[in-house]
């Protein structure tokens, strides 16, 4: 993505700044479309995790870009899909209300697959906010894209939608991503500044850990149990005068079983996701982390409200 100095020397609106269009912009798509890659490439910075395994979103993420043009706060939501499964229901909810709290839509269509049941559900709710939307064709760079057949399905389900507000790009490559960010800029509204340019989440530190340490787990474990586990950081503190936090959390899976699994053989496959955490926590934060990972049986955590509501605040 250009930087802001670049941005700024091509044309656009007298007077442009941080403050003057500022948006709230959910991002809208079927289970791996590529809404967390375009939201780390966006902000140049990991906000939420990216994995080849669907639906491992599941709050309502922010991500913040600002350029000369304003700022925009990306939410990226869960992968929306049917489902009956509690959990899944409780996302589908987190979508529908973060769409509904939203100044823009950024909706993100995966060029590589057939459009399907999901993809028109997903059409027919991102047509509620035809006014305020701006569609992203992803993967064009990968050999079984279909821009063509993904274009004619928007025209079809969005008749609505202005061909200025259908962009191409590729999240993985940054391709494309500064057309999409001008087309969310144009329908954006002009208002203050939500957040200072430095900032680019609004993410506390426990969580994003959290999502560290899950999405490392989710990436070495994709056969096995990548829905069935949530992780919970029990203790965060900052020890001596070096600025090192202290970390204790929790690998949560629903049986005895899957415990096994991550903890691996002589305890191998915990070690692996505790130094690839360290590691991914070292790049993002400035400070250096202690990180006490051990992994807990929360049985069918899936099935009890309390827990759903924990993770997924309503």
């Amino acid at each position: 993505m250009e930087n802001k100095n670049q941005i700024e020397n091509q044309s656009e609106p007298e007077n442009s700044g941080i403050g003057e269009k500022t948006a709230l912009v959910a991002i809208l798509g079927r289970p791996s479309a590529g809404k967390s890659t375009f939201i780390n490439t966006a902000c140049q910075e990991p906000v939420s995790i990216v994995s080849p395994i669907p639906q491992t979103t599941r709050n309502a993420i922010r991500g913040i870009v600002n350029t000369s043009l304003g700022q925009l706060v990306f939410v990226d939501t869960p992968g929306y899909h049917d489902s009956e499964k509690k959990l899944n229901l409780r996302l589908k909810s987190v979508t529908e209300e973060t769409l509904e709290g939203s100044d823009c839509i950024l909706y993100v269509i995966d060029t590589t697959r057939e459009p399907g049941e999901e993809e028109k559900m997903n059409a027919t709710l991102a047509s509620k906010y035809v006014e305020h939307l701006v569609v992203a064709l992803n993967k064009i760079d990968a050999n079984d894209s279909k821009v063509k057949k993904s274009r004619e399905f928007v025209k079809l389900y969005l008749p609505g939608l202005p061909e200025e507000r259908i962009l191409e790009m590729s999240a993985k490559n940054d391709t494309g991503i500064n057309e999409v960010l001008r087309a969310l800029y144009s329908v954006s509204p002009v208002a203050p500044a939500l957040y200072t340019e430095d900032v680019y989440t609004d993410q506390d530190i426990a969580f994003r850990i959290s999502e560290i340490v899950r999405g490392e787990a989710i990436n070495r474990l994709q056969q096995e149990l990548p829905h069935c586990l949530y992780v919970s950081v029990a203790d965060l503190e900052q020890r001596g005068n070096n600025g090192k936090i202290w970390v204790r959390a929790f690998i949560c899976v629903e049986r005895d079983s899957q415990k096994g699994m991550v903890i691996g053989k002589g305890a191998g496959m915990i070690k692996q996701i505790r130094m690839a955490s360290i590691k991914k926590i070292h790049e993002v934060f400035p400070f250096k982390v202690d990180l006490d990972l051990q992994v807990k049986v929360d049985k069918n955590w899936r099935q009890h409200d309390n827990t759903i509501t924990k993770l997924i605040p309503e």
